[in-house]
């Protein structure tokens, strides 16, 4: 084939898969958006007794339900454990389920992420008896870390690169909470160290969980967004500015309180954002009060994150560097128009 011929073929190729996997009408036509989830972690993903979901994870796909829909209750939770899971099962829309944005899950395995949702990292839950502030302060301190995890080798790493005393303890499962804070509880352990968003959750489980603080400093970096498959490119779309028009809500003002009282606002971004000046919704193959829907029925991204994560939950976790960029965060939204 010669040179033309086979660039032709290569265009076409492109075409059709930019065309390819119309999930956002397959997603209207089932009446439900299949979410994938891992409900083990309070604060980002849990079920009560009587199987309601809750947490950011779950607001996440709550807040594309209301876009779509006008009702963020149009949501099939759907257990999600592994990206090899999603990968199998082709009903699944969209993973929501505390996953680290990596190139080689991206690049290698067909996915692509959204918008970060929580910066994640390493750090430590250390009893506030010990009076320790910062990590070059736990050196030679004992702590406890789930055995066999990325989370010993990192901190074995980071305390040799740092010159200082690793005192481990080696716990056999990083995934069975109520032991660690049964650990934590009877002294056994003084210090925890595991990702922040696991952490918060061990501790919201204690007892008394003001006797630990979350140190300030991190190890690592994790940046948590949700996963769609790369076949379609509206339905990616449509999950990144369902995720900016969260942020550009808080960065606006708007709130789950306000909302109705800012359809009246002169401000051009407040009225693109909430359908009053139209457009925005027929790009996305919406309704016009698509953004105005999530936020009437989740709030925005400081609400939800608030309400799941932070001062209004068990959680009690600092946003950290899921505040606002204005705030001294990375969060904030490109222009929605």
């Amino acid at each position: 084939m010669g040179y033309l011929g086979a660039l032709s073929v290569i265009v076409s190729l492109v075409a059709a898969a930019a065309q390819a996997g119309p999930r956002l009408e397959s997603i209207k036509r089932r009446g439900f958006l299949a979410c994938g989830v891992e409900p083990v972690v309070a604060g980002f993903a849990d079920v009560d007794a009587q199987g309601h979901y809750r947490g950011l994870d779950v607001d996440l796909c709550r807040a594309l339900s209301a876009a779509i829909f006008g009702t963020p209750d149009n949501v099939k939770y759907v257990q999600a454990l592994t990206v090899g899971e999603f990968l199998r099962a082709a009903e699944i829309d969209v993973v929501s389920r505390r996953l680290t944005w990596e190139l080689r899950r991206e690049a290698s395995l067909g996915l692509l992420f959204g918008p970060v949702t929580f910066y994640d990292g390493q750090g430590f839950l250390v009893s506030k008896q010990l009076s320790r502030a910062n990590i070059r302060q736990l050196s030679g301190v004992e702590m406890c870390v789930a055995g066999g995890t990325v989370f010993e080798s990192n901190v074995g790493s980071y305390f040799d690169a740092h010159a200082l005393a690793l005192k481990k303890h080696v716990l056999e499962s990083g995934s069975t909470f109520d032991e660690i804070a049964n650990a934590l509880t009877t002294g056994r352990c003084r210090v925890y160290t595991a990702d922040v968003s696991e952490l918060g959750a061990i501790r919201s489980k204690l007892p008394d969980s003001g006797a630990f603080d979350i140190l300030s400093e991190q190890i690592s970096r994790e940046p948590l967004a949700p996963m769609v498959r790369q076949d379609d490119a509206q339905f990616f779309t449509l999950l990144r500015w369902t995720v900016f028009a969260l942020i550009n809500a808080e960065e606006l003002g708007v709130t789950s309180k306000n909302v109705d009282e800012m359809r009246k606002s002169t401000s051009a971004d407040v009225q693109r954002l909430l359908g009053v000046v139209p457009g925005n919704g027929k790009a996305l193959g919406l309704s016009e009060t698509w953004a105005y829907n999530m936020i009437k029925a989740l709030g925005n991204y400081g609400e939800i994150f608030e309400r799941n994560l932070g001062r209004d939950s068990p959680i009690k976790l600092d946003r950290g560097l899921n505040r606002l960029s204005t705030a001294g965060g990375l969060m904030y939204a490109p222009p929605l128009r």
